[in-house]
């Protein structure tokens, strides 16, 4: 009888999109295009945070939005109001892009006269951050009605991003929601991740958070 064979498909998946996602971030160094991979939970505000980051820097930066979404297309119509280039991208049911869906939407998009393409992910905290996008950096939202051990359930998630957005600061006195706890939390999974408070809704804490975008896209393009 011969041997059987194993075949660790998603261990190969994984590998094929890293390669992939390697690629895409060096087409993206050569043209000086910056792109951000936003991920979060459904109903943490990413679309309404995302309304806010554009409007504090689009006077500045040339700055197209890739809205991903299962079905519907709600946050791209949301979006193309600001004035911005917006394109839908439809998984087809997957729960997340990877690095050629990704060059997909740059190439439907269309990237000249671009600094910066934000890519808002499907809404879910598993998914979305086992796959590379080939974005030059993470951030993801975590809002305060979702609690303060979110890092501890879903680790992944937050040793991928460099940037942890707390969302919805303003109903703090109303959850238990204990911030330092949640910072602690955050750097055990990722010592690196820089923590912003911010509340999409009243606009407090977006502008250090647009003016840190701000500053990234500026050393990729040097």
């Amino acid at each position: 009888m011969k041997p059987r064979k194993v075949l660790e498909i998603k261990q190969s998946i994984f590998a094929d999109n890293d390669q992939e996602a390697e690629k895409l971030r060096t087409q993206l160094k050569q043209k000086k295009l910056f792109l951000l991979n936003l991920m979060s939970s459904p109903g943490s505000g990413k679309t309404t945070t995302l309304t806010k980051t554009i409007q504090a820097r689009k006077d500045q930066l040339r700055i197209g939005v890739m809205e991903a979404d299962i079905d519907s297309d709600v946050d791209a119509k949301t979006i193309s109001q600001l004035g911005v280039r917006t394109i839908q991208l439809h998984t087809g049911g997957m729960c997340h892009l990877d690095a050629d869906m990704t060059r997909q939407g740059l190439e439907g998009i269309g990237t000249d006269e671009l600094d910066l393409v934000i890519l808002e992910n499907v809404g879910n905290l598993v998914c979305p951050a086992e796959f590379d996008t080939g974005a030059v950096k993470n951030a993801m939202i975590l809002s305060v009605p979702e609690g303060h051990d979110k890092p501890l359930k879903y680790p992944l998630m937050f040793q991928v991003c460099d940037v942890v957005l707390v969302n919805k600061i303003d109903v703090l006195p109303y959850f238990d929601f204990d911030m330092e706890k949640c910072k602690e939390y955050v750097h055990m999974r990722n010592p690196n991740a820089l923590i912003l408070p911010i509340c999409a809704r009243t606009g407090e804490g977006i502008e250090q958070w647009a003016e840190w975008l701000k500053e990234q896209v500026a050393q990729w393009q040097t």
